[in-house]
């Protein structure tokens, strides 16, 4: 057996607790990726590993295999003057910041008076995860491919 990363290619649909489909590859290309890139959550590499194509898999991934817990850390409220040149700033809004050398995505999840408190957890923290997966395709990456850390197109 080869000590290689696969590249997998995989069918999904990821529903939420209430059985609601909130993501697929459904009537789009399938899911192509190099396992050990953090493409995909832990938990579904997790469930992959010594599988072949043409599996299909109902698999559960709890929070610490997904987008890890609902962490209150990153919650921080803010000046609402830090949003002066928003029109209208609502719950739900999203905006990038840089912080130093780091991106990040934060989520308005209460305004103030005169602050505002945001979120940098990801969205799906603290979620368990259901997935549906159809496995098309298994293979050993190449050299190259573990190199640059992305499976490469074959025409």
């Amino acid at each position: 057996m080869s000590d290689l990363p696969k590249v997998y290619s995989i069918n999904y649909n990821l529903r939420n607790a209430e059985g609601v489909i909130v993501d697929t590859s459904e009537g789009g290309e399938p899911l192509t990726f190099l396992e050990g890139s953090g493409v995909v959550v832990k938990g579904v590499e997790k469930a992959l590993q010594g599988r072949k194509p043409g599996d299909v898999l109902d698999v559960t991934i709890p929070p610490e295999l997904a987008y890890g817990t609902h962490n209150p850390d990153y919650l921080q409220e803010v000046p609402k003057s830090l949003f002066d040149a928003v029109e209208d700033i609502v719950v739900g809004m999203k905006f990038q910041t840089n912080t130093g050398e780091q991106t990040q995505v934060v989520q308005i999840v209460k305004i103030g008076t005169d602050s505002v408190t945001v979120d940098a957890n990801h969205p799906l923290a603290g979620f368990t995860l259901f997935f549906d997966i159809e496995i098309l395709s298994v293979k050993d990456a190449s050299d190259e491919e573990v190199r640059l850390g992305y499976p490469i197109a074959k025409d």
